[in-house]
């Protein structure tokens, strides 16, 4: 088992979470609700935890797959979905594995909040494979992903150089500084179409 999911378990059993706000990122709400949003369709959320902005996209029309490797904020966003009446689809699974899990293609906006940065570097490109497969052309991605060597404990992190070596046929609209107290990044990608 690796780190990153020894790492989230342990996090979500002592309640430690501090990734998980419960509240969606200004940078999502821009694709969904801002001067230039998005037309509704298929969204996948990668690395998902307690579900937050499954929800929230599933309550603005979006056809929703949430994918986390941790049993436990998955039943907490389900709750959290039921609550809400919405119904995204929740996933139990790698996200280096996405062919396996049958998630299917199609998906115009892909959600990464801090998933990415803690992918073992021997699974980073299975991870760019599935991810470009479930994607439609011209599909929207959204990543957070810690800066590389911004923390010496945790994630390996991620920069803009290796998400253009890894996800070919994406080009990087934008890389903008993150807010908070770690060094990390919101990049934006566009697949060809």
């Amino acid at each position: 088992m690796s780190f990153a999911r020894n790492f989230s378990r342990l996090t979500y059993l002592v309640g430690f979470k501090p990734w998980d706000t419960g509240v969606p990122p200004p940078e999502l709400v821009a694709v969904v609700e801002g001067t230039d949003a998005l037309e509704p369709g298929r969204a996948l959320d990668l690395g998902c935890g307690t579900g937050t902005n499954a929800i929230y996209m599933a309550q603005r029309g979006w056809e929703v797959t949430a994918i986390d490797h941790v049993r436990r904020p998955l039943e907490a966003a389900r709750r959290k979905a039921e609550a809400a009446g919405v119904s995204p689809w929740f996933v139990e699974g790698d996200v280096t594995r996405l062919p396996e899990l049958g998630v299917g293609a199609g998906y115009r906006l892909l959600l990464d909040l801090g998933c990415f940065h803690g992918v073992p570097p021997a699974r980073r490109d299975a991870y760019a494979a599935g991810v470009t497969a479930a994607a439609s052309p011209g599909a929207t991605f959204l990543m957070y992903a810690i800066a590389e060597g911004a923390m010496r404990l945790g994630p390996r992190g991620a920069g803009e150089d290796e998400l253009r070596r890894r996800f070919a046929g994406w080009e990087l609209r934008e890389a903008t500084h993150g807010e908070g107290r770690v060094d990390a990044w919101w990049y934006r990608l566009e697949r060809a179409r």
